[in-house]
């Protein structure tokens, strides 16, 4: 769970024109800032202007030497390659941003929006599942998919090969977004070309990162927390016991949504991941009926936990040493850590910030820090 200083974003004004809207494309993509910093520099600084201008000094003191912003010209760039594509940004705050990802404790800044962005609006459903599906793997992420959208659900899964594009195409007609892990532009995979332009057509393509961009492992699982927010159930169809539909599937109990798995052979493995998630209480699926009945109970509309509006940061705080001594490359919550250092969060805030600027240690989805 993450910490009050991972909070839900406090209010604020999106931008409105085009010079406010490159400052804020500015600021997210400067180096080392994330969609956790980013609301943490707004939150102290009080604008992305004012947050822009501190960034340099901010990283001095943290002890990296020339550092500089994303520049206004590559901002102009990208915003201009965008209307070009035809593609639409979305700020949080403004009118079109997805209202299931303002719940979370690291909703995007801004997600480049392809095609029908009011498919976000309507009940949503995420289908994940390998890529290296089996042929009843694929079938039974068709079905689901066909039958759900007949239901009145849209579809949302990340565009990969296997039980994500199988599920894409059987949702076509009646509503399906792809997140995807690239550039919204970035065909990924080239198998999937002919899918990547049908949905923009026909449903949504949804990213957080820049246009142009090739996915790399590391992406990945940020997409999967925006797969995960927009839907209120994620249902897992084939996933082996180490796969990234699992890691959609912890971030969607992280955020307050229902998990359903298709359970499979004990000797295949890739059903093993379905198996261990139906063994540790998920809903097991046998078609879409289940599905439909367990967002029918009260359980499955409770919100995702808000969290406190974070604190402004301070300059004093433990030592950047205690802070690397305590972690290590597997990711711990930040709450735990501010438990071990037993320290005011107040005052941790500023050296996380330092670190991260430094490049020491790494936030992952869900408010866990690691060391790079």
């Amino acid at each position: 769970m993450a910490s009050d200083l991972l909070s839900t974003p406090p209010p604020l004004a999106p931008p409105k024109t085009w010079e406010a809207t490159v400052i804020w494309l500015r600021l997210i993509r400067s180096h080392r800032v994330g969609p956790q910093t980013f609301f943490r520099l707004l939150g102290e600084h009080g604008t992305a202007e004012a947050a822009l201008e501190a960034l340099p000094q901010i990283a001095s003191k943290a002890g990296v030497a020339k550092y500089a912003p994303f520049s206004t010209k590559a901002a102009q760039d990208e915003l201009q390659r965008g209307k070009r594509l035809g593609a639409k940004l979305l700020c949080f705050g403004a009118v079109g941003y997805p209202k299931q990802l303002a719940d979370l404790p690291d909703p995007p800044p801004v997600l480049w929006a392809l095609g029908d962005v009011s498919l976000t609006e309507r009940p949503n459903v995420a289908l994940v599942g390998a890529r290296n599906a089996s042929s009843l793997g694929t079938r039974m992420a068709g079905q689901l998919a066909k039958t759900l959208g007949e239901a009145g659900f849209v579809i949302t899964s990340g565009l990969a090969r296997g039980v994500d594009a199988a599920a894409h195409l059987a949702a076509l007609e009646r509503g399906t977004i792809a997140v995807q892990a690239g550039g919204v532009d970035a065909v990924y995979p080239r198998e999937n070309a002919k899918l990547h332009e049908d949905i923009a057509r026909q449903g949504l393509r949804l990213s957080e990162q820049p246009l142009g961009l090739t996915p790399m492992a590391r992406h990945f699982p940020r997409r999967n927390r925006i797969i995960s927010g927009l839907a209120r159930a994620v249902v897992v169809v084939e996933a082996a016991a180490k796969s990234g539909s699992l890691i959609t599937a912890r971030e969607a109990l992280d955020q307050g949504r229902e998990v359903l798995a298709v359970p499979g052979h004990p000797f295949d493995a890739r059903a093993a991941g379905c198996n261990l998630l139906i063994r540790d209480g998920a809903t097991l699926v046998r078609g879409a009926k289940d599905i439909v009945e367990a967002l029918e109970q009260p359980e499955a509309r409770r919100p995702a936990p808000r969290q406190k509006r974070q604190d402004p940061v301070h300059n004093a705080g433990p030592a950047h040493a205690q802070i690397l001594g305590l972690l290590g490359p597997t990711p711990v919550a930040e709450d735990q850590l501010i438990r071990d250092l037993k320290a005011d969060p107040k005052l941790v805030a500023p050296q996380l910030l330092d670190l991260e600027m430094q490049g020491k240690i790494t936030r992952s989805p869900g408010g866990l820090l690691a060391l790079s």
